[in-house]
């Protein structure tokens, strides 16, 4: 154990609260560790030096306390995408082919730290959006980056050269250092980032459609860490204007596989409707559900969700998209990951 580290093992033993599933690694974390004083010395009179504890964002109102229970946990306000380098107000849809650039705000210091420089390296992952990716294998890599964090908000600048189409992604951060260690990191990025406040997810997407214009198509995919098959949910949500205001319709193409389950599984689900070969109306969006989707273990399958509308609206209006299933701390009915849509309607020119 590094001279830092005993302030980081104080706050492991939080994350047993997330299930009996966890208390043994973390237990090995915390074991030994001498709680320190007001003054920086253990019980021992030796004296070491000060705890670190940079973190990122998961909410807005998120300060770095691990584990916690705020959601989603994929909507991280501390990772951008921007089509410059300078940073802009919104994160934005990266281009394809083109350098985008990642921008990142790591925090010092966090809940278990005091305020001084703290060397690591930050890196960014990307996958298909959706849920049930499996760390590390369903992820690829982005970019890193060494970086000093002072005390204060420190933002770090990430190019993303020849950015692959069809240029939707999630994004995944994580800050790697020796004195301000994970706690714990397994399959499911979820359980990872509610017990990491060196992780941050980014699931959000831009939809701009034209009022009677052509079918906005995103991808979106769910999958099974665990080692057995598992059935999961996708549900949909709405937060803002409902994307009714605009006309707006939503449909899942889901696939030969994924609809086949779907029948297998019952056609089970609320709000939904078949409207053609493999292709499901989300009719009900502000609280519609697609249930019993079985997944091998291991497996992630991907679909499509098609976007359109009619009317062109000023109104903020947002779609989120969720997968529910279990998880590897026991969790019947965890959040996997989820997609939420920003959608704009605009009228067509002329």
């Amino acid at each position: 154990m590094t001279t830092r580290l005993a302030g980081r093992a104080r706050r492991s033993t939080l994350a047993l609260l997330t299930g009996a599933a966890l208390a043994t690694v973390l237990s090995v974390t915390a074991a030994g560790a001498a709680p320190l004083d007001a003054a920086g010395s253990r019980g021992d009179g030796a004296t070491i030096a000060a705890p670190v504890d940079v973190y990122m964002k998961d909410t807005s109102t998120d300060v770095g306390l691990q584990p916690h229970s705020l959601n989603p946990l994929w909507q991280s306000p501390d990772i951008k995408v921007c089509h410059t380098a300078v940073e802009c107000p919104t994160s934005q849809n990266p281009i394809v082919g083109q350098r985008n650039y990642i921008f990142v705000k790591l925090r010092n210091p966090g809940p278990y730290g005091t305020a001084v420089m703290e060397e690591g390296a930050i890196e960014v992952w990307r996958t298909t959006p959706g849920g049930g990716a499996a760390w590390p294998g369903g992820w690829t890599q982005i970019g890193w980056m060494s970086v000093p964090v002072y005390p204060g908000v420190t933002s770090v600048t990430i190019p993303w050269d020849n950015v692959p189409g069809p240029g939707h992604f999630c994004l995944l951060a994580r800050w790697v250092s020796p004195n301000d260690p994970m706690t714990f990191e397994g399959p499911d990025i979820g359980v990872n980032t509610r017990n990491n406040n060196n992780i941050a997810w980014r699931n959000v997407d831009s939809v701009a459609l034209i009022a009677n214009g052509q079918t906005q198509i995103r991808p979106f995919a769910i999958g099974n860490t665990l080692t057995r098959a598992a059935r999961s949910s996708l549900v949909f949500s709405q937060t803002g204007a409902p994307f009714q205001v605009a006309g707006g319709r939503l449909v899942a193409d889901l696939g030969p596989t994924l609809f086949e389950r779907w029948v297998k599984g019952g056609k089970a689900g609320k709000g939904v409707r078949e409207v053609g070969r493999n292709q499901i109306e989300i009719v009900d969006i502000g609280q519609a559900s697609l249930d019993n989707l079985e997944l091998l273990p291991g497996e992630r399958v991907a679909f499509s969700l098609n976007f359109t509308a009619t009317v062109p609206t000023q109104e903020k209006i947002a779609v989120n998209v969720t997968q529910i299933g279990p998880d590897t701390t026991g969790a019947a009915r965890a959040d996997l990951g989820g997609v939420r849509y920003d959608i704009t309607v605009a009228q067509r020119a002329g």
